[in-house]
């Protein structure tokens, strides 16, 4: 057995732990799911589509680093092994990847670091023996791994994907119109403050349309795919007021805490110079974030909002996590308040449920056969849906579909195209 390899008594060993750890989730008053591993073929599924959505054919190889590491745990059965010990809801391949991360990062192994970025620095080129020295060392610090998938959730705060919903803003922006923004799941809260960020839409071949703050240092450049583009405020909309939810809202002025965020954050340069700089943005001007439940507490929250503003609700990549009857019980929270409030939801979000046989949006806005066919082939997406409510009438739309970490975006509404 090569030196850091998984021994069969080690996995045997882990499996039984596993086993009680379900006996005592399913016991009277556990108040756990009995569900808590993951079976190794669907973290290889999972694995390789995260690898093809932030990485598909013609990317930029400076994400070849992030393909690289999923595409390893794709391939590998003992580290799908270690990942199957996670429990599904706690996401297993983004968890896994994180804690590996976390750990090249504070350990700085020789070989492996060098093909890691560096603050300040271009991403480094990949080593031809990144999957070796990768599975090594993930073998070798396995404990420590799971100890840290233990301890942690996956938090992967993008601020990228604020680009996704900028566009949406442009009708409030030309009414001249305030804004309330609910950011739900907010995590570290970095996208409460889009409005201090400054973003690049660059068309295809064209110049690019530059939007928000002209002289942040936090920089969004996404490319403009396809034959549409949308139309883009001039200016962003009035923020009057921004509240966070989440169920473990995090605290950034934590060193540890920012860390391990840091880690969460695919390993690719724009990425991780995004996120400090959007930390820094956030730690100087903190907002208001609510610990809890979206679906138990949003009723309450915009109950408390005065008349006149737009409730524009944000939510990227987490209502594709909601069980199906927290999910039904969040829309028709949005449809009670809609009916009676002017109301926006924009959701970035995988199809539904996660997978090759996704058939929904979040939002319940529907789906075009080519989208169900494209989701099929490979790779995770981002639908961009709203759902709009004026003088208690609701309106939806698929606005486009993105790179989760804003590379690109492809406009497929023409209504909100210009002419």
């Amino acid at each position: 057995m090569g030196k850091g390899a998984v021994s069969r008594e080690s996995l045997v060993r882990r499996r039984q732990e596993r086993d009680d750890r379900r006996e005592h989730a399913t016991a009277p008053g556990s108040g756990q799911s009995g569900d808590v591993t993951t079976e190794p073929r669907l973290v290889a599924e999972q694995a390789g589509a995260i690898a093809s959505a932030w990485s598909p054919p013609g990317a930029p190889a400076s994400w070849r680093l992030t393909a690289a590491q999923f595409q390893a745990l794709r391939d590998d059965p003992e580290l799908q092994a270690l990942a199957a010990t996670i429990a599904p809801d706690r996401l297993p391949p983004l968890l896994f990847q994180a804690a590996v991360t976390s750990l090249v990062l504070s350990l700085e192994p020789d070989g492996l670091r060098d093909s890691f970025p560096r603050l300040g620095q271009p991403q480094p080129p990949l080593s031809p023996r990144f999957v070796a020295e990768y599975r090594a060392f993930c073998l070798e610090h396995s404990d420590r791994v799971l100890e840290l998938c233990a301890r942690h959730r996956y938090q992967m705060n993008e601020v990228g994907r604020c680009a996704d919903f900028v566009p949406s803003l442009t009708p409030a922006a030309n009414d001249q119109r305030e804004v309330v923004v609910i950011d739900i799941g907010t995590g570290a809260g970095l996208a409460l403050r889009f409005d201090h960020y400054r973003y690049a839409f660059r068309a295809p071949g064209g110049q690019a349309v530059a939007v928000g703050a002209e002289d942040s240092r936090v920089s969004i450049d996404v490319e403009l795919r396809g034959e549409l583009s949308p139309t883009l405020p001039r200016r962003l909309p009035p923020v009057v007021d921004r509240v966070g939810i989440d169920t473990e809202p995090v605290d950034l002025s934590d060193p540890p805490v920012r860390d391990w965020l840091a880690a969460c954050v695919p390993q690719e340069i724009g990425a991780i110079t995004r996120f400090h700089e959007a930390a820094r943005v956030t730690l100087a001007n903190p907002a208001r974030t609510v610990r809890g439940d979206a679906t138990e507490l949003l009723l309450e929250i915009l109950d408390k909002v005065p008349e006149g503003p737009l409730l524009y609700l944000v939510d990227t990549y987490v209502g594709v996590f909601f069980a199906p009857g927290k999910l039904e019980r969040f829309r028709a929270m949005v449809e009670a308040v809609g009916r009676q409030r002017d109301l926006d939801w924009i959701s970035t979000d995988p199809l539904i449920p996660l997978g090759p046989s996704a058939t929904a949006t979040v939002t319940g806005v529907p789906v075009p056969p080519a989208l169900l066919e494209r989701n099929r082939q490979g790779g995770v997406f981002g639908a961009v849906t709203e759902l709009s409510y004026r003088g208690g009438q609701r309106t939806g739309a698929l606005l486009g579909v993105a790179h989760p970490s804003a590379v690109w975006l492809e406009w497929l509404d023409p209504a909100t195209a210009p002419s």
